[in-house]
């Protein structure tokens, strides 16, 4: 059996079940990508929490995963030809769990490009926005004065729900009647956006009601309630 446990990373966050996907995240739009995606796909795997409010995401161990010093990231002791397989970037993980399975992701090839395309404009516009909104909202951002830089991203994010409503208007999902990884990479953000950043009126999510159908379409699924709260928060 591939042993993850050769990995740095786990001296700091030991596997108690090494034969599973090893998770290393937090419960962040981000993170919970992944953890919903493992609840989605039945994949077994172990979480562990990678703190923000002591550094973790800093420590030697973690960064051995991840350079980058971000969440989230995981090791598949059962990777491509049966060798282990460290990743991160969230994006990289969901297609790549998708490829695993031959879950969430459409067999015919035009309609696979079309879903990554959608994982892409997530991941190049709406988390980066919306976190930019995030941050001169409710973080340290909203003691500027100067309210020209949060309106630049409260026009762009509104630009980018705009886009994502339209192409929700005549489909269920992103890609249509299927739910797949676009779906799983993009509504965390819309509802971190509306939940935990509170900017719901200042984006005017109203305005864009086939968004927030399929947001709630999203957040009833059993398996991104479960997703939603892992890892648990010490």
């Amino acid at each position: 059996m591939p042993d993850p446990t050769v990995f740095p990373i786990a001296k700091k966050w030991p596997a108690a079940h090494p034969e599973r996907i090893q998770l290393y995240s937090l419960p962040t739009p981000n993170g919970v990508k992944v953890s919903i995606m493992l609840e989605e796909t039945g994949l077994a795997y172990e979480p562990h929490l990678v703190r923000f409010d002591t550094n973790d995401q800093m420590s030697a161990e973690f960064m051995s995963l991840n350079p980058n010093n971000k969440i989230p990231a995981i090791i598949d002791p059962n990777g491509p030809d049966g060798e282990p397989l460290p990743l991160f970037e969230s994006g990289a993980i969901l297609i790549y769990l998708a490829d695993k399975t031959g879950k969430l992701m459409p067999k015919r090839a035009s309609a696979r490009y079309e879903t990554i395309q959608w994982v892409m404009f997530q991941m190049a516009g709406i988390g980066p926005m919306f976190g930019q909104v995030g941050f001169f909202h409710k973080f340290a951002g909203k003691e500027y004065e100067d309210k020209r830089p949060r309106d630049r991203y409260i026009n762009e994010s509104k630009r980018l729900l705009n886009v994502l409503n339209e192409r929700l208007s005549t489909r269920k999902w992103i890609m249509g009647d299927e739910y797949t990884i676009a779906d799983i990479a993009t509504f965390p953000w819309v509802r971190n956006l509306v939940g935990f950043y509170e900017a719901g009126d200042l984006v005017g999510i109203g305005d864009f009601p086939h968004v927030t159908r399929a947001l709630d379409a999203f957040v009833a699924r059993s398996a991104v309630a479960r997703g939603l709260e892992i890892p648990k928060r010490g």
